[in-house]
């Protein structure tokens, strides 16, 4: 075969190649960057997207959006995977600037997040709804003009009493008794990631809300 034949070939195999398949969905996992904030717990939505790239063997690891962004095939649709460097506060610019460009919906978005009001390892699955008093959130929120999009909340747990800050709280790490709940809440958030996306949020909210059954210890 000349090179020429190869080349013809070549051409004839990019021009019948479908179409990549567009991107679909927006997958947003919350946190702060830096080593200083990577096993804190405001740095759970960093953790579940983490574990969600190892799962499906990709990198989200591509300067884009203020964000490190990656790509996957989630549900059988393509998404635009997130992980904002904006800190927290400011995670809606990010949202916002990959939604634009991609044209996705807020009902396309979903964003992953730490719920202080949830025990450790609790996952709450909503359509929809206030910030809550998130911080990453709120800005969301704010960036899209709606609160129109899915989320997955994974619990951290509420402050130890009433006198401990916030910010010290939310930027601790995570105690070693509490990574067994917080290891299996990651492990389900990563499927219900995919459940929702595929099936729908009620779908997802009927396998995966709330804590996983420990097992019973022998009597």
């Amino acid at each position: 075969m000349s090179i020429f034949d190869i080349f013809a070939k070549l051409e004839q195999e990019r021009r019948t190649k479908p179409a990549a398949q567009p991107v679909e969905w927006l997958v947003v996992g919350l946190g702060n960057p830096g080593k200083k904030y990577e096993n804190t717990r405001h740095n759970t939505g960093f953790r579940v997207m983490d574990a969600l790239c190892a799962r499906h063997g990709v990198r989200c690891d591509r300067a884009k959006f203020q964000a490190l962004t990656g790509e996957a095939v989630l549900g059988g649709r393509r998404a635009l995977l997130l992980k904002p460097q904006t800190f927290m506060n400011l995670s809606g610019e990010a949202v916002r600037a990959a939604a634009d460009f991609y044209k996705i919906p807020p009902e396309r978005i979903l964003v992953i997040f730490d719920d202080i009001s949830l025990p450790v390892g609790t996952l709450r699955i909503r359509p929809k709804g206030s910030a809550g008093g998130q911080n990453g959130v709120k800005s969301i929120i704010e960036q899209l003009g709606s609160e129109q999009f899915p989320r997955i909340k994974v619990g951290i747990g509420g402050k130890p009493h009433p006198d401990y800050d916030l910010a010290d709280w939310v930027l601790s790490n995570l105690k070693a008794d509490e990574l067994p709940a917080m290891n299996d809440a990651v492990s389900r958030a990563v499927l219900a990631v995919s459940e929702l996306i595929e099936n729908g949020v009620p779908a997802a909210t009927q396998k995966y809300n709330g804590r996983a059954a420990q097992p019973e210890h022998p009597k």
